[in-house]
C-alpha cells in the first residue's frame, strides 16, 4: 500500500523541473506546433526516469550524494579539479541566474491572483519576488527534510490541479492529444523546440538533488523498491503536468497569431477565450511552479557544491545554509529590481551545456563500477544509459550553439 510518507525525493525532482521556464517552453510548443510534440515530453519523462533511477541507486547504496561520489572516485588530480571547477561554476552561477527567473515566474502568478503589493511596489519593480523569496527561505531554513518534502509535494499537487484543470477547460481535441503523444511527428522548424522540451525535463542539478535526498530518506539498499516507487510515480506525474501545458496552449492558440513571450502572457491570453476561471487556474499553476523551483534550485545547489567540496551536507550546517541562502538572495535581487544579466545568463548557458553530458557520463560510470556491487547497471540499463548519454550530447550541442549564435 502506498503511503504519503514513502514519497519525497521524486516529488522534489518533479517540483524542480516544472518551473516558469518549462511553462514558457511548453506553451510555445503548443502554440506553434499544436499537439504534435507531446511525444517529445513523453520521451523526456522516460529519459528522466532512467537517469533519476541511477541517481537514486547511487544515493541509496553509497549513502552519499553524487557530488561526494564524484569527488571520492575521481583519482586523477587535474581531471578531478577540472570537473569540480566546471560543476561549481555551472551550478553556482547558473542556478543563481535561473533563480531570478523562478521568482519572476512565481511573481507573475501571484500578481495576477492578488494584484500589486502595497508600499513595496513603490520601491521595487517586482515586490512579489521578495515575498516569495522569503517563503522559500523559511521552507529551507527549517532544516527539516520532511517539511521541505511536504511543502514541495503540496506545490506539485497544486500545479496538477491548476494546469490539468486549465487543460480540461480548454476543451482539447482528444484524438489529436493521443496522436501527438504516441505518434512521432516532426513539423518543419520544430527540431530546436523538441530539444528544448527534453532539456526542461532532463536537468543536471536534479541528478545531484535526487541522489542526496534519497540517501537521507532511506538508509539501506534493500529499500530500493520504495525509492523506485517514489520516482516511477512522481516523475511521470510531473511529465503529465508539462504535457497538460502543451495541450492547453495547443487548444487555445495553435493556428492563431498570438504572442507568448512569458508565462504571464499565456495566463492573460486565456481570459477572452475561456473566461476568468482558466486565467486564474493558470496563474495558480504558475505561482506553484515558480515557488517550487525557487525552493529546489538553491537546495540542489547546496547538495551539489557541499558534496564536491567535501563539506557537510547536513541541512542545518553552516556551509549548506550559506550556499542556498546566497543563491536565493542573488535570485531575489535579480528578480525584484528587474536586472537582466545577459552576460551571466550566457555564461550559465555555456557552462550547463558542457555540464549535462559530463554529469550523465559520471552517473553512467559510477553505476557500472564495483562501487554499487550487485546493484550495478544491467546490460539493458547500460544500453539505455548509452542512449541517454548521446541525447545529452545533442542537448549540450544545442545549448552551446544557441549561446554562440549558431542557431
Amino acid at each position: 500500500m502506498l503511503k504519503l510518507s514513502n514519497f519525497g525525493p521524486g516529488a522534489l525532482v518533479a517540483a524542480a523541473f516544472i518551473g516558469p521556464g518549462t511553462v514558457v517552453t511548453a506553451s510555445l510548443a503548443g502554440a506553434n506546433f499544436g499537439y504534435a510534440l507531446l511525444w517529445a515530453l513523453l520521451f523526456s519523462v522516460v529519459a528522466c526516469v532512467i537517469l533519476q533511477e541511477m541517481s537514486a541507486r547511487i544515493g541509496l547504496v553509497t549513502q552519499a550524494g553524487l557530488g561526494e561520489n564524484i569527488r571520492n572516485n575521481l583519482t586523477s588530480g587535474w581531471l578531478r579539479w577540472l570537473a569540480l571547477l566546471l560543476i561549481f561554476s555551472a551550478i553556482a552561477i547558473g542556478n543563481s541566474v535561473y533563480q531570478g527567473g523562478n521568482l519572476s515566474g512565481a511573481s507573475l502568478g501571484a500578481s495576477e491572483l492578488l494584484g500589486p503589493v502595497p508600499v513595496l511596489d513603490v520601491w521595487l519593480s517586482n515586490a512579489w519576488a521578495l515575498i516569495i523569496g522569503i517563503i522559500a527561505l523559511l521552507i529551507l531554513w527549517s532544516g527539516n527534510a520532511r517539511v521541505i518534502e511536504r511543502a514541495l509535494i503540496v506545490m506539485v499537487l497544486l500545479m496538477s490541479v491548476a494546469f490539468i484543470g486549465t487543460f480540461l477547460l480548454t476543451d482539447p481535441d482528444w484524438g489529436a492529444v493521443f496522436n501527438g503523444t504516441f505518434g512521432f511527428s516532426m513539423p518543419t522548424g520544430a527540431t530546436l523546440t523538441v530539444v528544448a522540451l527534453i532539456g526542461t525535463t532532463v536537468v543536471p542539478y536534479n541528478i545531484f538533488l535526487h541522489a542526496s535526498s534519497v540517501s537521507k530518506k532511506w538508509k539501506t539498499a534493500e529499500e530500493l523498491p520504495a525509492a523506485r516507487r517514489d520516482l516511477f510515480l512522481s516523475i511521470p506525474f510531473g511529465g503529465l503536468i508539462s504535457m497538460a501545458i502543451v495541450a492547453t496552449a495547443a487548444s487555445a492558440f495553435f493556428g492563431q497569431q498570438v504572442e507568448i513571450e512569458s508565462a504571464g502572457d499565456l495566463a492573460e491570453s486565456l481570459r477572452p477565450l475561456f473566461g476568468d476561471g482558466a486565467t486564474y487556474l493558470m496563474a495558480i499553476g504558475l505561482f506553484a511552479a515558480g515557488i517550487s523551483s525557487a525552493t529546489t534550485a538553491p537546495l540542489a545547489s547546496a547538495y551539489a557544491l557541499c558534496g564536491i567540496m567535501g563539506w557537510s551536507v547536513n541541512l542545518r550546517s553552516r556551509a549548506f545554509r550559506i550556499i542556498w541562502f546566497t543563491i536565493l538572495v542573488i535570485g531575489i535581487i535579480i528578480s525584484s529590481v528587474g536586472i537582466k544579466p545577459v552576460t551571466v545568463i550566457w555564461f550559465a548557458q555555456v557552462a550547463n551545456g558542457i555540464l549535462l553530458p559530463i554529469i550523465v557520463g559520471f552517473l553512467w560510470w559510477l553505476c557500472q563500477s564495483p562501487l554499487l556491487g550487485k546493484y550495478r547497471n544491467s546490460l539493458l540499463q547500460n544500453i539505455l544509459a548509452a542512449i541517454i548519454f548521446l541525447i545529452s550530447v545533442v542537448l549540450s550541442g544545442r545549448s552551446l550553439g544557441s549561446a554562440f549564435g549558431f542557431w
